[in-house]
């Protein structure tokens, strides 16, 4: 009697420990976080803006960002992923950064936080670490994906090890 409840905690505790080890750390926690769509004149579309107000400090080489937009042509869903951001200060689909849909200014993020009062340095797409009072940005260009007034785009900034939406926005042009 006691070899086979010996023999049935063995089994269960080898069965049990092995959900454990599938179970993943929970993602991290940005408890309070602000979005703003900046609209732009011309060609230049508008600029996403994402504020990290409170929480836990993120590696921004565990972030993806995916985007839906209401685009004038039809809804286009694109992410940026490998960051930080790559060659030239910029996001590029040529570097491996962009999937999905291309929807996104491949130019250098110093260049398009010109347009941004609250940003002088890129944003945090270009540094090691996105951190309470970071603003992340990057733009969605009216040559590749047109915002018409009203429409709706969706932001959710991914932590990767953990596949939790630790942001997740939805922005009105």
């Amino acid at each position: 009697m006691v070899a086979v409840v010996v023999i049935l905690a063995a089994v269960i505790s080898t069965f049990s420990l092995g959900f454990v080890d599938e179970l993943r750390d929970p993602g991290p926690n940005i408890a309070q976080s602000s979005g703003e769509f900046v609209p732009q004149d011309g060609n230049d579309g508008g600029i996403v803006l994402l504020t990290h107000e409170a929480g836990d400090t993120v590696r921004v080489e565990e972030l993806e960002i995916a985007v839906q937009a209401e685009c004038a042509g039809g809804t286009r869903q694109g992410r940026i992923v490998n960051l930080p951001a790559g060659a030239g200060n910029a996001i590029r689909a040529s570097d491996g950064q962009i999937m999905g849909d291309n929807i996104f200014d491949e130019r250098s993020l110093n260049t398009i936080d010109n347009a941004v009062s609250q940003v002088n340095d890129g944003g945090a797409l270009l540094k090691t670490r996105y951190t309470a009072g970071e603003i992340l940005l990057f733009r969605i260009p009216k040559n590749k994906c047109e915002l018409t007034s009203g429409s709706e785009t969706t932001v959710r900034v991914i932590h990767t090890p953990s596949q939790s939406v630790i942001i997740k926005k939805q922005l009105t042009a």
